[in-house]
């Protein structure tokens, strides 16, 4: 078996460690015998989407987003056929805002977003911005499960309709908000830089079974051994209540 994994803008968007959510991937398909394909796409690049089957966007800051912007809209319809053929999306802090209607910067700039979903972001100033550790509550199939990770967002994002979780400690998608993210049945968007995925295993193999399922393999995955990955997300939840 065989999965394809896009990372858009691997040279730009890559804020607090976010390739570590690739190597888990890699790391989680490796121990399973999956054939994983890493292909990296960027600016004004030829980049070959038909067969991908996880879309990965990382976070940066406001010139970053400047940078690329313009490229992805011109990528819109391609993308969009993504999500018509059931490819599973991670995206993070501002991969999470270009999927929404737009982000306006704190000079009014308003940037415009890919409008795949209803939401969109406005720069807070500086008192209000989401920074720290944040702990979230979500379900995954059947399971609930506590999530950790690291916000640093100016960004308020409103009008989500279907949040990622519930906020357990941190802040969200707003300046203490209830909320985190915005989530659908093909994607998770998300705050969560730190990286996400090293510290929640589950989070990973919940889109990876997402994904197979698509190439249609239906069993479950085999499990792994998540010590460490466990602990480490164990002691930031103790750290955080």
């Amino acid at each position: 078996m065989k999965l394809v994994l896009l990372w858009m803008y691997h040279d730009l968007m890559d804020l607090y460690g976010d390739k570590g959510n690739v190597e888990t991937f890699k790391y989680r398909c490796a121990k399973r015998g999956i054939e994983l394909e890493v292909r990296n796409g960027s600016l004004d690049q030829t980049i070959e989407m038909e067969d991908v089957d996880i879309f990965f966007m990382g976070g940066g800051a406001d010139r970053e987003q400047n940078f690329i912007y313009q490229d992805l809209l011109s990528r819109k319809e391609a993308i969009r056929n993504l999500l018509h053929r059931g490819c599973q999306f991670l995206l993070i802090c501002g991969g999470y805002q270009l999927f929404g209607q737009y982000y306006k910067d704190q000079d009014g700039q308003v940037v415009e977003g890919l409008g795949f979903f209803p939401y969109y972001t406005i720069a807070s100033d500086r008192s209000h911005r989401c920074i720290g550790n944040i702990a979230i509550e979500t379900r995954l199939d059947n399971e609930v499960v506590q999530v950790v990770g690291f916000e640093n967002h100016g960004g308020q994002t409103k009008q989500v309709d279907t949040p990622f979780g519930r906020v357990l400690s941190g802040h969200g998608n707003e300046y203490k908000s209830a909320f985190e993210g915005f989530m659908n049945e093909q994607v998770i968007a998300t705050y969560m830089h730190g990286p996400l995925l090293p510290k929640n295993p589950k989070v990973a193999d919940f889109i990876l079974q997402k994904a197979l399922k698509r190439k249609g393999m239906t069993m479950a995955l085999k499990p792994l051994e998540d010590e460490w990955e466990n602990k480490a997300r164990e002691i930031m939840l103790k750290r955080l209540k």
